[in-house]
């Protein structure tokens, strides 16, 4: 009597990391679907919003903030397709804008809002993972365009460090611009935690796809983004709440060394 394996175990054996792009999950940090895809960009542009509305002078223009918001938002998107020859992000899709616009108008007249994100851990962990789903799909949308685009040059396979810069810089936001700010973001703090697990995530990503380390890999691509988004959540979240449980660890157990 012969035995056969049933279909799903074929395509298991067939692909075994099949497992990370099936399933709900893998779909909504892949932005599967144009609502999935609108609210990361909204949670994308109103987060970084929370970072920039503290930081404008209080008696700063309307078109400032705005103009502001947008290099904080797509800073990245702006560069790395002029470095490229090709169309910058909020010139070639329409829904950016429209993202902007919404985030920026709920900062400027309900500011409440932003205290609630704030103080709310929940709130802001659900904001994080939008923002990092929607940065995943940018550094890695624009790191293999770069690759596509820059020809190889001393390594006769691939560009090695062109589509790395790019895809690093994609994923810092408007960190470098306007551009008259120079190197003053990293002057005395060094690489910020975007800048960092961008660069660390351009560079995995283009060595797995440039090179045969994603050969016989059924949707490489795919399966590239869902690990680097699930590393900037991760990466995000820790940098986020760890000081502060820390922080608030130390406090108690001082408090309770006075006590005794």
């Amino acid at each position: 009597m012969a035995f056969k394996k049933r279909p799903d175990e074929d395509a298991a054996a067939e692909d075994p990391t099949g497992w990370l792009i099936a399933g709900s999950l893998a779909e909504f940090l892949l932005l599967h679907t144009d609502q999935i895809r609108y609210m990361a960009m909204f949670g994308y542009t109103y987060l970084h919003g929370v970072k920039l509305f503290p930081t404008l002078p209080k008696d700063s223009a309307l078109s400032f903030k705005f103009v502001s918001m947008i290099f904080q938002c797509v800073g990245g998107g702006i560069l790395v397709p002029l470095f490229i020859n090709s169309i910058p992000v909020p010139l070639s899709t329409d829904a950016y804008p429209i993202a902007i616009f919404a985030s920026f108008l709920l900062h400027q007249y309900f500011p409440i809002l932003r205290d609630v994100v704030l103080l709310s851990p929940l709130l802001k962990t659900a904001f994080i993972v939008l923002y990092e789903c929607q940065r995943a799909a940018v550094v890695t949308k624009l790191t293999l365009a770069a690759a596509a685009t820059i020809a190889p040059s001393d390594f006769s396979s691939m560009a090695v460090f062109g589509p790395i810069f790019c895809g690093a810089v994609s994923g810092c936001g408007g960190a470098f611009l306007p551009l008259n700010k120079g190197l003053s973001p990293i002057e005395k703090t060094g690489l910020a935690q975007p800048m960092l697990s961008a660069l660390i995530a351009a560079t995995c990503l283009h060595f797995f796809i440039g090179t045969s380390l994603s050969d016989g890999v059924v949707e490489a691509k795919k399966k590239a983004q869902v690990v680097m988004a699930i590393y900037f959540i991760v990466y995000n979240l820790y940098s986020t709440f760890a000081p502060t449980y820390l922080a608030s660890t130390k406090t108690q157990n001082g408090e309770s060394k006075k006590i005794k």
